[in-house]
């Protein structure tokens, strides 16, 4: 197989090899390039011999650039090929509780372990042939994250709906063979794979430390749009106390056993239990950040750090109202309050936003759309601006999930709308700057 080029970028190795827009590179050292990866991994010697067809030509270059200069090809898409889409059927799937009528992306399920690599995505495994399994050990991909779930195959096949997930909980321990660092998720089901389960599986899991550098243990997601999908009951106080014993009583054993608490609960299961957040040091590294693990506690530091230390000119007086989900309403309202306290002219009104949209246990910020803003805002605003959370949005930063604009919103409720920053202490100085971004 061959990759076309697409473009070349100036100055570059590729260049100064006389590659142009429409070359096709075969092989670097002998080695196919087939996507990203390959392209990446066997490209970024400092010498090695480059196979293109050139002009109809088939050319063998002998290549020399600096160290970490990337060869500099791009091609039509990111990964090259087309991203790997999921082929399981999981219970508890969220896509699958998608209402009809949203941007076609959002109903894409990738499960591509190269974007695992890339960026930090989530993969079953279930999707690996046996050629990317050896890839990934040969190029030593390494943190991979990996959606465990369970690590009973018969359960994992039952979750999942797909008869190889059984069987490819076996890659867990090549992986680990190789040298090769894991981060794993589970996604829990209230009577499924929790209990016994999750015993058995935090059990395995842990017991192949270092390799497994953490557990996030996450509550599934449950809309109300689940008509004909396995039937699950959402967590609620009693269950989800259940669930965090089961989880602080293992993480407490490997911090004693391996000096690294290893497994993680989503945040979630603190606030739903009632319980308080733990402290900093609880999280260690914050490793399963971007599942929601700690991310209650980061927010609340790195907000209180930036409002004590905020040097700058006194704010300008103003009023700003902002909305959030109800999961982090309580953790902003809190935050306000301090900071109107230490800054009486500037005052944050907060409007947890219900998800009526999506429904059932649905709460997070960034599933917030901007048609339930309007219905529980319109006539309740202090003031003419509107502060938005930039999880609610896009990557652009432009459309929220219901595919209403920024500028559809501010028509709606007569508003000018704020996107404001995720980390804690940029928002402080999004709050106090002299102007409103």
């Amino acid at each position: 197989m061959a990759v076309r080029v697409k473009n070349v970028q100036k100055g570059s190795a590729a260049e100064r090899l006389g590659l142009t827009a429409g070359s096709m590179l075969y092989s670097a050292d002998g080695n196919e390039i087939n996507d990203m990866l390959d392209y990446q991994f066997y490209t970024s010697g400092t010498k090695f011999e480059l196979a293109v067809m050139k002009q109809g030509k088939l050319d063998y270059l002998q290549v020399e650039k600096g160290d970490y200069e990337p060869l500099g090809c791009e091609f039509e898409t990111y990964l090259i090929d087309q991203k790997h889409s999921c082929s399981n059927h999981c219970m508890f799937c969220f896509i699958d509780q998608l209402p009809p009528g949203l941007r076609d992306t959002l109903y894409f399920k990738d499960d591509d372990e190269r974007l695992s690599f890339l960026f930090g995505n989530y993969v079953t495994l279930t999707n690996l042939s046996d050629h990317e399994v050896e890839r990934i050990k040969k190029m030593h991909i390494s943190p991979i994250n990996i959606s465990v779930h369970t690590t009973d195959p018969a359960l994992r096949v039952r979750m999942m709906a797909n008869k190889r997930a059984g069987e490819t909980l076996k890659y867990l321990d090549e992986f680990a063979g190789a040298g090769i660092q894991m981060n794993c998720q589970l996604v829990l089901c209230r009577g499924v794979n929790d209990g016994d389960a999750l015993r058995r599986s935090l059990e395995k899991l842990t017991g192949m430390y270092p390799a497994v550098q953490s557990i996030a243990a996450v509550p599934s997601g449950l809309t109300r749009y689940r008509k004909g999908l396995y039937k699950l009951e959402p967590y609620d106080a009693a269950s989800s106390a259940a669930v965090l014993d089961i989880l602080e009583e293992q993480g407490a054993a490997c911090k004693k056993k391996y000096g690294a608490r290893i497994v993680y609960p989503g945040d979630e299961w603190y606030l739903c239990a009632g319980r308080p957040i733990p402290p900093g040091s609880f999280y260690e590294d914050y490793a399963q950040l971007e599942n929601g693990v700690g991310m209650w506690r980061l927010f609340r530091d790195e907000f209180m750090a930036e409002l004590q230390f905020y040097r700058r000119r006194w704010p300008v007086p103003r009023r700003i109202d902002v909305v959030t989900g109800t999961l982090a309403a309580p953790l902003i309202t809190e935050m306000a309050r301090a900071l109107t306290l230490r800054h009486p002219t500037v005052q944050v009104a907060v409007h947890p936003i219900r998800n009526d949209f999506f429904g059932g246990n649905v709460s997070v910020a960034g599933l917030v759309t901007a048609t339930d803003i309007v219905a529980q805002c319109k006539g309740r605003l202090k003031s003419r601006h509107l502060g938005v959370p930039d999880v609610m949005l896009r990557a652009e930063r432009d459309r929220f999930l219901d595919d209403w604009t920024i500028q559809d919103l501010e028509k709606a409720l007569k508003v000018k709308v704020h996107i404001l920053p995720s980390g804690g202490g940029e928002l402080v100085k999004a709050l106090l700057a002299p102007r409103l971004g």
